[in-house]
């Protein structure tokens, strides 16, 4: 099966302009490929480069050498060249993140949150809210809190109705850093049947799981980003 994501040769140093221009390397010479249908477990210890890898993938991150290349609407684009609008565009249509913390703008509303996804791609207001009722209602989100900002909910609501946003449009790649980190058994388990559903569906994913239990249940393959990891 051809591969959707890639990454050639990346690599990853931080340049700490506070301390005069310190240079601190991160990994190096990283090459991996994800297909539709799997699930890539980034693996190695604390402070091995992980999530930075996974921020590189999604372009949070500027690569310092090497290059992450995903296929956009049937055209292969490298995202350490890309235009910013252009990554906006591969983040609309192409890519979902999950982060480990819920970023949002103050005062929306839950369901409004969940629902903005679909309406950057264009669905009714109305279509694009009973979506998101319905991701919610999944991620065992009690309604009385759907038109309440989640600014004040506990780690694991917020975590819930970060998925929820990240997954609600069924994305062709899908970044998953430590999902399930902050929910308890039940969660987890509803976590663990949606990634198998995106797989099912032709997804590909690449997560982050410390779960191991988790893990295990999720991941086709592994990627030990310690092998990687520049000495200092």
């Amino acid at each position: 099966m051809t591969a959707i994501l890639e990454t050639l040769a990346l690599s990853k140093t931080f340049t700490l302009h506070g301390r005069g221009g310190m240079q601190l390397p991160v990994f190096a010479g990283i090459d991996l490929s994800v297909c539709p249908g799997e699930c890539l477990a980034l693996t190695g210890h604390s402070g091995s480069g992980k999530s930075s890898l996974l921020r590189c993938l999604y372009g949070n991150y500027a690569a310092s050498s090497g290059d992450v290349r995903i296929r956009h609407e049937g055209q292969w684009m490298s995202l350490a060249t890309a235009l910013p609008r252009d990554v906006f565009e591969v983040r609309r249509r192409t890519m979902g993140y999950v982060s480990q913390f819920l970023r949002v703008i103050p005062r929306v509303s839950t369901l409004d949150i969940v629902a903005d996804p679909l309406r950057r791609l264009g669905v009714g207001a109305d279509a694009a809210r009973n979506q998101a009722a319905q991701w919610l209602t999944r991620m065992n989100l009690h309604e009385h809190l759907w038109h309440l900002p989640p600014a004040t909910f506990s780690g694991g609501e917020q975590q819930r109705v970060n998925i929820a946003h990240g997954m609600i449009t069924s994305p062709a790649v899908l970044l998953l850093d430590e999902p399930t980190a902050s929910l308890d058994a039940d969660n987890r388990r509803v976590v663990v049947e949606l990634i198998h559903a995106a797989r099912a569906s032709g997804s590909a994913i690449v997560g982050i799981f410390h779960d191991d239990e988790v893990r295990e249940a999720v991941a086709t393959r592994s990627f030990d980003v310690e092998q990687h990891r520049t000495p200092l």
